[in-house]
Parts: structure tokens; sequence; C-alpha cells
């Protein structure tokens, strides 16, 4: 009995986790994804789990479902350059670093808020955001509150509230921004503490 070659049990076994990609993000469920390929349902959870080893049989269905080319199914895509190459903006006081390259969606953004007096005028906009500050003092004016925030603390916000942000002193304020469609918030996993 030969041994199974290791590169060919490195292609399988990630065949599992590319098909739950795929499929979530295209928002397919299980059940939707059964009735369109005629697989079982638990044949396709045992499939992205690997539980189930992929034969050509079960892949062809999923990756005409999916509209596909089979190869995509069973090899990893190429990997880019990591790295979001972007041209920061300026928008009155603020240097805006996106963070992000998809469109549409969450996005991420590094702001450097220059340290300009001025008086705040709240806006209102469509969205969600979530502000966390690196370094220096943030003055957030957030309907009936007027907040400052210091390096470690965290807001979120619906962008339909009339806001407005600046830097306390004289020092610039670095803060991460994501900022998403109204409705959707950022999703913290936590461990829960002890009370």
């Amino acid at each position: 009995m030969s041994k199974a070659d290791p590169d060919i049990e490195n292609v399988i076994a990630g065949v599992g986790p590319r098909l739950r990609s795929l499929r979530t993000e295209r928002g397919t469920t299980l059940a939707a994804l059964a009735e369109t390929t005629g697989i079982s349902l638990s044949t396709l959870s045992r499939l992205e789990s690997g539980d189930r080893k992929p034969s050509l049989e079960l892949l062809l269905p999923i990756a005409r479902a999916h509209q596909i080319p089979l190869d995509e199914l069973i090899s990893a895509p190429p990997v880019e350059d990591p790295r979001v190459k972007s041209t920061p903006t300026r928008r009155e006081h603020v240097t805006i670093h996106p963070l992000t390259r998809r469109p549409g969606g969450m996005q991420a953004y590094k702001l450097v808020v220059d340290p300009v007096r001025y008086e705040p005028t709240p806006r209102v906009h469509e969205g969600y955001e979530w502000l966390y500050v690196l370094n220096g003092r943030l003055r957030l004016v957030l309907g009936e509150h007027d907040i400052i925030m210091k390096p470690g603390e965290a807001a979120e916000f619906d962008t339909r509230v009339p806001h407005w942000f600046g830097a306390v002193d004289d020092r610039p304020v670095e803060i991460l921004s994501l900022f998403g469609p109204q409705g959707e918030r950022m999703h913290v996993r936590a461990k829960p503490t002890d009370r």
C-alpha cells in the first residue's frame, strides 16, 4: 500500500473550507445549494466540514451551481500582495488613510485629526460608525453628548445622529474608523467577564 502524497492531501483538506467560504460569500444556504445541486444537505455539510472526501461527482454540480470553473473549488486562489496601497485624502481638518480596498460593505480608515480649533458643527449622513482612539485626545459631539475620549477608548453610533469630532488640545489625534452602511454594526467577539 503506497503512502498518500502530502500535496494531494493538502489540496483535499482545503476543499471543504473553500466550499463553505464560497457558499457564505454568496449568501447561499446549505438547503438552497442542496436543492440546486440535487446533493443531500448532510452530504454538503460533511463536504464542507471535511468529514467527506470530495469527488468529481459531487464537485461538478457545486461548481455549476456557483457558475465557476471546477479548478476554483480544488485549488486555492492566487495570493495577491496583501498590503493596501492607497493615497490619503484630506477633508477639512482630517487626513483620511483608507485601510480597505473592496467597494461596499464595511470600510476601515485611519484618521489623523489636526489640532485646529473649530466650533463643533454636527452633521448627519447615512451609515454606522465605530471609532477607536490610538493617540491623542478626541472630542466627540454626538447628539446631546459632548465626550472627551483618550487612547484605548471606542465609540459606535448611528451616523443619522448629529455628530462631530476634533482634537482636544494642540496635538493631532489618530483614530481608527470602521464605517458601514446603515444598519451594519460592528460585531466584537469577546470573552465574558466574571462579575
